[in-house]
């Protein structure tokens, strides 16, 4: 009978030794697992922070090359307002050299024609 209450007290020893095992193990799993939880959020927390960051500078970028556009643009337009008011003007100094050379040639034709008249009259 002792034995058998010695082997009782041995079992109840080793049971409430597992217990207190098992328990201290379930502590540090839910331990570990609030851990793992904390490092995940904190992940999360940075891969959010550096993907904002990263938007914010391709923002800023777009924005940049925009504003460089629309000041190429802008140069491009005046300098093409340039070359048609530059063309414009060659066109009418053009025309008014052309319009100056004819009325000097018909003037000239006019002389030559007076000329050969008043000879044609003198000789006959």
């Amino acid at each position: 009978m002792t034995q058998e209450s010695n082997l009782s007290k041995l079992k109840s020893e080793v049971q409430s030794s597992q217990e207190l095992h098992f328990s201290v193990l379930q502590h540090e799993n839910e331990k570990l697992r609030n851990d793992i939880e904390k490092m995940r959020s904190e992940l999360r927390h940075e891969i959010d922070k550096v993907t904002a960051g990263q938007r914010l500078d391709l923002n800023l970028e777009r924005g940049r090359i925009r504003d460089e556009l629309s000041n190429q643009s802008a140069g491009t337009s005046n300098l093409t307002n340039k070359l048609d008011r530059e063309i414009h003007a060659l066109k009418a100094h053009l025309e008014a050299a052309k319009y100056d050379l004819i009325k000097y040639c018909i003037g000239t034709l006019v002389s030559i024609s007076a000329v050969g008249l008043a000879v044609v009259r003198v000789l006959l």
